[in-house]
């Protein structure tokens, strides 16, 4: 069960969901890779600053995650893939990995349009199918921070055809990332920090 792979601030504080026994395989067969995603999440807070401010090209949110796990030695990564067919090779490209170490990745959707999400899960069907991806992991935010950001008066800024949990879980259940095990953490408001704007 995952709840029971999970340390009690991570149940308290995000919505969970998994598919395809993600967590024991991360568990067991990745269990350095597990331990960074545990702590990235254990230590994440989002501060009011990085909502009551506009974002560039990527989310404060984004950056905490990223560089926390950059520092743990998993990289931004896009592989590059091709069919050969005949004897000529056709490429195929990928979509770039948030964030990649041996065989596990996770992307960051925060506020992005939520055809972002279809694009990450086909990325991990196909990366899973090339045997190049073992678990792919979506951090995303949970429905509940509406509220907050309308109190901030950014409600308009994470609009309703944005990356959220329920814009996620029907491509999941729609089989978006077909045999791929996947973990989803959804940042929930509980996680919410008062701080200086």
């Amino acid at each position: 069960m995952l709840n029971d792979r999970l340390p009690e601030f991570v149940r308290q504080h995000y919505e969970t969901h998994e598919w395809r026994h993600a967590s024991a395989i991360l568990a067991s067969d990745y269990p350095d890779e597990w331990q960074d995603i545990l702590d990235v999440l254990s230590a994440f807070r989002l501060r009011r600053s990085w909502i009551a401010t506009g974002g560039g090209r990527k989310s404060k949110v984004s950056e905490f995650i990223d560089g926390f796990l950059y520092k743990r030695g998993w990289v931004e990564k896009k592989f590059e893939t091709g069919v050969l067919l005949d004897g000529e090779r056709l490429d195929s490209p990928t979509h770039q990995i948030d964030c990649y170490k041996n065989k596990v990745a996770l992307e960051i959707e925060w506020n992005n349009k939520d055809p972002f999400f279809d694009r990450d899960l086909n990325n991990f069907r196909l990366l899973f199918d090339l045997r190049a991806v073992s678990v792919g992991v979506i951090v995303t935010r949970c429905d509940g921070l509406q509220e907050i950001f309308k109190k901030l008066g950014r409600g308009q800024s994470y609009g309703a055809s944005t990356t959220h949990m329920s814009k996620l879980l029907p491509k999941i259940e729609g089989g978006g990332a077909a045999g791929c095990p996947l973990l989803v953490f959804g940042i929930s408001p509980s996680l919410f920090l008062e701080d200086e704007t």
